[in-house]
Formats: structure tokens, C-alpha cells, sequence
């Protein structure tokens, strides 16, 4: 594995290409993300565990840090105005946040009609789908599905307003490290990002590991970023006390 990880794992996991997976992280834990292949993209959704009505807001997450992406000493905000996750480390540099996840008609149109009864595990998965399926296990369904951020993906705006997808932007072995700083259900697909214009159906596998790391310290990058991030903190830790 790249990067460094400490020898105290919590747990990890390997997640196949087209695979879902949801779970708790809890405040104090780094939950890193590896590509295991080129072209990787993972589809992540947060909420606040003990009160899963919090949870992750683009809109407020790109205004308040004053940027259209993710990357390294970003954070993830709640709608409560509170700091769910911060981006530690990032040897991608761009993660989208503004394309979404594919569905069923999309996957159909681009890559033709699969079934799991024709298929089997091979059959052609989708964002929408696969995360629903998650939420269902949390007693969550389709008014709870709201934004995403696509770990590893890089889309930029043209000159003239369209979204364009940078192939090539993930290479075997970048990883994303996510910090988190409340207890958070952690949703996630592995199915390609929207908008890749790869011509087959052909998702990437992944591997999750997790580590005690603790709360941000005083001097941390996340939390100095910017004064915004600042009072996300604040306004995180006081729920903790």
C-alpha cells in the first residue's frame, strides 16, 4: 500500500469493481481510500450518524472554502454547519462534487441492457441504485439521496459552460484520506462517474482502510484553511463536550 498508515488498523476492506458498501466511521478515525486501478472513482456520501436528518451539503462545502472541488485541506460540511470530514491527504489533487452519480437509464443508454439474471455479479450496477441500496439498510430510501463528492475524478468547466472529464486524472495506488470529525455513516459506490467517456461498462476496484488518528489538532490545515473552517470546528467539537 502507498502512503503511510500506522500499525494500530482498525479494520479494512477491499470493495470489487461495481461494488457498494456503507458503514460508521467514528470522530477521531482516518478512513483512507485506495485505487487499486487506473480510472478509479468512488461516489461518498455522508450523514451524522446519531441524527441521520445532518448530512453533507455541497452547496455550503464549496462556498464556505471558496472552490468547485475537493482536494487536500478541504473539509466536508454538514447542513448544520458542522465538519463531518477533512481531506488530509490527496495524491489525486481533484475530487468532483458537482456531476452526481449515473442511474439506470444512463448506464442503459451508454453501455446496453445487463440483468442480474442474464449477468450475475457482472451485470451492469449503477450510482443511484447502489447507494439506495445502502441507504435501505439504514432505514433511508430516495428523499435522502441528495449530493455526492466523486473521490478521484476530475471534471472542469469549459469556456463555453460545459462539463468536461479529464481522463487519466487516477493512477493505481492514489489514495484519499478522510478524517473524521463527527460519528458518521459513510455511504459509498464504486460504479464510473457520470460522465466518463470510457466506451465499455468497466468500474475499478477499491480499498478502504481505517486507523484511530484522533481529533484535528490546534495547527491543522483543514482547520486553518480558512475562517469559515474555523467555526465548522467550533461548531463541531462544542456537539462533542
Amino acid at each position: 500500500m502507498s502512503g503511510t498508515t500506522p500499525d494500530w488498523v482498525l479494520w479494512e476492506e477491499s470493495l470489487r469493481n461495481g461494488a457498494h458498501w456503507s458503514g460508521v466511521v467514528r470522530r477521531g478515525t482516518t478512513l483512507r481510500i485506495l485505487a487499486l486501478e487506473v480510472g478509479a472513482n468512488v461516489s461518498a456520501t455522508f450523514f451524522n450518524c446519531e441524527q441521520p436528518l445532518e448530512r453533507y451539503n455541497m452547496a455550503d462545502t464549496l462556498k464556505a472554502q471558496h472552490t468547485a472541488f475537493l482536494t487536500k485541506g478541504h473539509v466536508c460540511y454538514s447542513d448544520m454547519g458542522r465538519v463531518l470530514c477533512s481531506i488530509t491527504e490527496d495524491t489525486g489533487g481533484w475530487n468532483d462534487t458537482l456531476c452526481g452519480v449515473s442511474n439506470a437509464g444512463l448506464v442503459a443508454n451508454k453501455y446496453g441492457v445487463s440483468s442480474f439474471q442474464k449477468d450475475r455479479n457482472a451485470y451492469y450496477k449503477n450510482g443511484e441504485d447502489s447507494l439506495l441500496i445502502e441507504l435501505g439498510k439504514h432505514g433511508m430510501g430516495t428523499r435522502d439521496l441528495a449530493s455526492t463528492v466523486n473521490f478521484f475524478s476530475k471534471v472542469k468547466v469549459d469556456e463555453s459552460g460545459g462539463l468536461q472529464f479529464i481522463n487519466g486524472n487516477t493512477r493505481i495506488n492514489d489514495y484519499v484520506d478522510l478524517r473524521f470529525e463527527m460519528h458518521t455513516l459513510v455511504v459509498v459506490s464504486t460504479c464510473q462517474h457520470p460522465l466518463d467517456s470510457g466506451p465499455a461498462y468497466r468500474p475499478r476496484a477499491v480499498h478502504l482502510t481505517a486507523w484511530r488518528s484522533g481529533p484535528a489538532p490546534r495547527n491543522d490545515l483543514c482547520r486553518n484553511l480558512c475562517e469559515e473552517n474555523q467555526r465548522g470546528f467550533y461548531n463541531t467539537e462544542v456537539l462533542y463536550r
